[in-house]
């Protein structure tokens, strides 16, 4: 069903506050702030500007907010920015492509599930109603990012959601059941690992839906160049693009061990 319903009250208390150092309101500040990651673009970018909040289109999954905030690196809330947010679904599948899924067989050209743009207002927020991404060989679970200034991309990244909440919807929630575990987590994903701390979204409940906070921390002069590998099978990978790294599905123990975060002293 779309928007189904969460069964795991109390499970982010469980697994901490990874991210929350990172979307929490940030005060200008003289001593500047870092910059959020630059990552590859990935191959399922359409410049669309479907400028729109509920991006769902009917698809089923957990329903997620995505509230972003946009500032310089003095703190200063940038109004007016175009935001392009998109990701996959419950069952990994990007819209407007083809060659999907385990086999590469289905197809989703001609639709936009999952993808939209706002403008950031005086306060450098963008909101976007979305549902819990999915997952697909060789990546974590992640949320693609673009951010312009005067219809120039000033960042393009992707965020990352706590594992273990990942977990829990994928073995749990029908509409994100496989018949096989995830391979890669946070801690294997090549992208994640190289963006670092600046892309942990944070994730809390709030009534029957989760809501992912980040703050984004951009340079409006920049030109950075953009990464944008082909699709998979549609020819040989760019120079200097990145290949997802393709780890051992990691299970029992030692999978737990790399989902929950390890505890710390004091």
């Amino acid at each position: 069903m779309a928007g189904e319903a969460i069964g795991c009250r109390g499970l982010l208390a469980a697994i901490g506050t990874a991210g929350l150092a990172a979307s929490a309101p940030v005060a200008a500040a003289a001593q500047k702030l870092p910059l959020t990651a630059q990552t590859t673009e990935g191959p399922y970018y359409l410049d669309l500007a479907n400028f729109r909040t509920d991006l769902t289109d009917g698809r089923e999954g957990v329903p997620l907010d995505v509230r972003l905030r946009v500032l310089d690196a003095a703190g200063r809330p940038l109004r007016g920015l175009r935001t392009d947010l998109w990701h996959c679904d419950a069952q990994g599948n990007y819209s407007g492509f083809g060659g999907q899924g385990d086999d590469r067989t289905r197809g989703f050209e001609g639709q936009a599930f999952l993808r939209g743009s706002q403008r950031t207002d005086r306060d450098g927020q963008a909101v976007f109603a979305t549902l819990y991404p999915g997952w697909y060989a060789g990546r974590t679970t992640h949320i693609h990012v673009k951010v312009h200034h005067r219809e120039r991309a000033v960042l393009t990244t992707q965020f990352f959601l706590p594992d273990a909440l990942s977990e829990f919807l994928y073995t749990q929630v029908s509409s994100y059941q496989r018949a096989r575990l995830r391979d890669t987590l946070n801690s294997a994903d090549g992208i994640a690992l190289r963006a670092g701390d600046t892309v942990l979204g944070a994730v809390r409940e709030e009534g029957r839906r989760y809501v992912a906070l980040l703050t984004l921390v951009v340079d409006p002069a920049a030109r950075p160049l953009t990464e944008r590998p082909p699709p998979p099978g549609s020819g040989p990978m760019p120079a200097g693009g990145v290949r997802p790294m393709r780890p051992r599905t990691p299970e029992g123990l030692a999978r737990i061990r790399a989902l929950v975060p390890p505890r710390t002293e004091g």
